[in-house]
């Protein structure tokens, strides 16, 4: 068992090379001979050099989370002629020191801890240091993805633009709890109380308005209800505690809007400073119209960024797309082939094998958020009459909705992955395309199989003109 050490030396944060660590097989062969390897915490980060590299043989150092330490790390790392530096992604203590590290002009390499299991015996931070100091210089780690600076500030903000209207949503809740607490039935006869119906009677209760009479009549004209069942709707028990409740219900949702609406200029002022790969706009059809979002036009800064248009592929819509780039970024040469990005996505099936014998195809667990972002979009195929929506109805018949949405999402992926390496456009068959040759494979292998029995299939003319086999 490892106890924390109280010599003066690691009172001062210096460690020497412990004694008891498990050496590496002789026959591998050393390719980053200038490697250091970082342990990550909340409070102090461990770092370790190669041995004989710090003039006074503390080749593993203790430095604290502070801006001054890190920059003091990031010295004592150039003084022993360290060039690049391995660190595991704990949390988010990891990023102020990678930004630090790589404005120093290092290599660093962020690792997946799962590549950098404990092996037995080691316990402590500093075997954690010097563990992945090792396996970095025999070049043992792979560098988890991380995109271009550019593409990781669009990112930063598209999340917390899904932060906010994710907070935004609660409030909602919370506006529709207090409605039906007093028994107001505003969300049954209009599809979104947060719409020019929903807040124009909600403002007005809350400046005193009782009348269902009057408050039906700010029904807008395009609203599915009648006016009559909205009066019905609205006739209920108001208390002050629910009044009061729904009041700041709507004064949070409004807050949250507002942010949202001055994330939007931060995400459009960034999109503005990527590259134009096009100066021409992207042809507006019916199946582009502007719904609501993000409040500009995202579909053409993305037509700019790429020089294809993303919105083409059905259920992909310009806010599905920009959260995909900002995840994945612009460069596809990261993922060798458009399996490669799936199965990094989480989308690909699984290759458990054992014996020659396939164990399990279940996806691996992901919290990828492009990943999630194309699940969602696939959700919109059940009604899409394009290829795509045939092959999603087939699947969900064959194998269950959930499993027709991984593949489906796979399947967008896939396709997303191409437009983008290869600024190919995407053009629907159709539905009717799509069923012909799906029947058309259907009947070789019918074929073949029968074949193999020793029959031979033939069609045959129906009184409706179809064919049949047999």
């Amino acid at each position: 068992m490892n106890t924390t050490p109280t010599s003066s030396k690691q009172r001062r944060g210096v460690r020497s090379v412990s004694k008891t660590k498990v050496p590496l097989p002789p026959q591998l062969k050393r390719v980053n001979l200038d490697a250091a390897g970082i342990d990550i915490g909340a409070e102090e980060h461990w770092a370790a050099v190669p041995p004989g590299r710090d003039t006074e043989g503390q080749d593993v150092r203790r430095f604290g989370a502070f801006t001054g330490e890190l920059c003091a790390l990031a010295d004592w790392l150039k003084q022993c002629g360290i060039q690049t530096v391995a660190m595991e992604s704990t949390g988010v203590y990891w990023i102020p020191l990678y930004e630090l590290l790589v404005e120093r002009g290092f290599e660093v390499l962020l690792v997946d801890a799962r590549q950098a299991k404990n092996v037995p015996g080691r316990k402590t931070d500093v075997l954690d240091c010097q563990w992945l100091q090792e396996l970095h210089t025999y070049g043992l780690l792979r560098g988890a993805f991380r995109p271009v600076d550019q593409v990781c500030i669009l990112r930063s903000y598209l999340r917390q633009r899904s932060m906010l209207v994710s907070y935004a949503s609660h409030h909602i809740q919370h506006m529709q709890k207090a409605l039906e607490q007093m028994n107001l039935k505003l969300s049954h006869v209009v599809s979104d109380i947060t719409g020019l119906t929903g807040m124009g009677i909600i403002k007005a209760i809350l400046s005193g308005e009782r009348d269902p009479v009057k408050l039906a009549k700010l029904r807008d004209p395009r609203c599915k209800s009648s006016e009559a069942t909205v009066a019905r709707a609205l006739e209920g028990h108001y208390r002050e505690e629910h009044l009061f409740t729904l009041q700041q219900a709507v004064e949070l949702v409004e807050f949250y809007q507002q942010q949202t609406t001055a994330c939007d200029r931060q995400i459009e002022a960034c999109l503005q400073q990527f590259e134009e790969k096009s100066s021409e706009t992207p042809v507006t059809t019916r199946r582009h119209k502007r719904r609501r979002g993000i409040a500009f036009d995202a579909r053409s800064y993305l037509y700019r960024m790429t020089g294809i248009d993303l919105t083409q592929i059905d259920s992909i819509e310009a806010n599905t797309a920009l959260t995909v780039i900002s995840e994945i970024g612009l460069d596809m040469s990261r993922w060798p082939t458009e399996k490669h990005f799936g199965s990094w996505l989480g989308l690909a099936p699984g290759s458990k094998v054992s014996g020659g014998k396939r164990l399990s195809g279940r996806t691996k667990p992901s919290a990828n958020r492009a990943a999630a972002a194309l699940r969602l979009a696939a959700q919109s195929l059940n009604q899409s009459q394009s290829a795509l929506g045939a092959y999603f109805r087939r699947l969900k018949a064959r194998l269950g909705a959930p499993k027709a949405l991984t593949a489906a999402a796979y399947k967008l992926a896939r396709i997303v992955y191409r437009m983008l390496k290869y600024g190919a456009g995407y053009v629907d068959q159709g539905e009717a395309a799509y069923e012909e040759r799906y029947r058309d494979r259907l009947l070789r292998n019918l074929k073949r199989r029968a074949a193999e029995l020793g029959f031979q299939l033939t069609a045959i003319e129906l009184n409706s003109g179809q064919a049949a086999l047999t």
